[in-house]
């Protein structure tokens, strides 16, 4: 017997004995881009620290920020979620990932926001908006720009993708574990986030990164993500863009009474050697 779409077929009556069929594993089951949100990015604290950063050094609300490599455009979608002004763009060249992001973000949004937010697939080099207050480029994602020409050459871009007062937003991480091959392990509610440094050459600088998710009963889902990159380091990177006409600040996170990080990121003009850090770049037109 053969069902139509929507319809259910009854079951027949098994042999005595007969073993139940085994239930789905929770990795073949897992959302690839929801673990990632909930394990790597929060929208909310990236939109709080950009929010006060433009407002302290601009003196002004800034209304227009342009998200680049958006993914699922969480952070374009929460920036459109804050004001009745705040309107957003965000782009990024993989269609598929830009569609999980229309179902699963842009159709929460009230329909007053959504309208507020264009998802574009396109590249980050042709600046395919009008000019913004704000552009960010987080969670690493420039790296994949593994030269100083073409590092410096999207800097300008987004230089020329600004207001004239617009500021350029960036994430860097380092430390000496950075340079190692290794993995990271980090649990959290329903299963666990593993960040693996699966390669590393200190010739070109080059470093392969894989997102592996892993869950309660046992299953995997291994490369979730993956990662092709040049670690650059904090002075190559503000010296660059200084050469696309920005001035930059890395702004520094300071640290609870454990030493643990403590989310708050100020200025400064010294870091600690510490094995692993994440600092954010702000850079001024």
């Amino acid at each position: 017997m053969i069902a139509r779409a929507g319809e259910t077929v009854p079951r027949k009556h098994g042999r005595r004995g007969a073993r139940a069929k085994p239930l789905p594993s929770l990795a073949s089951r897992a959302d690839r881009h929801r673990l990632y949100e909930r394990a790597v990015q929060c929208a909310e604290a990236e939109i709080d620290f950009v929010d006060q950063a433009f407002t302290t050094l601009r003196k002004r609300r800034a209304r227009t920020l342009r998200e680049d490599f958006c993914g699922t455009a969480g952070v374009a979608c929460e920036w459109a979620r804050r004001r009745p002004q705040n309107v957003a763009w965000g782009i990024d060249l993989d269609a598929a990932v830009l569609a999980w992001g229309h179902a699963h973000n842009v159709a929460k949004l009230s329909p007053g926001q959504a309208q507020r937010v264009q998802l574009i697939q396109g590249n980050v080099l042709e600046s395919p908006c009008r000019p913004v207050d704000m552009v960010l480029a987080m969670n690493f994602s420039y790296w994949i720009f593994k030269t100083r020409a073409g590092m410096r050459d999207y800097f300008r871009r987004v230089h020329s993708g600004l207001v004239k007062d617009g500021i350029f937003f960036l994430d860097a991480f380092g430390g000496f574990e950075a340079f190692r091959e290794m993995e990271e392990t980090r649990a959290t509610r329903g299963f666990t986030y593993v960040w693996d440094q699966v390669s590393y050459n200190p010739i070109s600088g080059d470093i392969a990164c894989h997102i592996h998710f892993r869950f309660p009963d046992g299953s995997r889902l291994r490369r979730a993500f993956t990662y092709d990159w040049r670690l650059w380091t904090l002075p190559e990177l503000r010296e660059i863009l200084g050469e696309a006409g920005f001035r930059a600040t890395v702004y520094w996170e300071g640290t609870d009474r454990n030493g643990e990080g403590d989310g708050v990121f100020t200025p400064a003009t010294k870091g600690d050697a510490d094995a692993g850090w994440i600092a954010y770049i702000v850079a001024e037109k």
